[in-house]
């Protein structure tokens, strides 16, 4: 059970620190007008590729 909830905890770390690079490249785009860097992006769909196989491992 415990498995479980660390899972559970690292999840929701995870995409609460991909919410916040999106909110930030949201912003760059929207209010700076200014495009983000390909390894950025490439970087955040790594991470949301990995988080991914984390949820479906259960």
């Amino acid at each position: 059970m415990a498995d479980i909830n660390q899972k559970k905890e690292n999840v929701k770390m995870h995409l609460k620190d991909l919410r916040q690079n999106l909110k930030k490249m949201h912003l760059e785009v929207t209010e700076e007008l200014k495009l983000p860097q390909p390894d950025d992006v490439k970087k955040l769909m790594k991470e949301m590729d990995q988080l991914l196989k984390l949820i479906e491992s259960k």
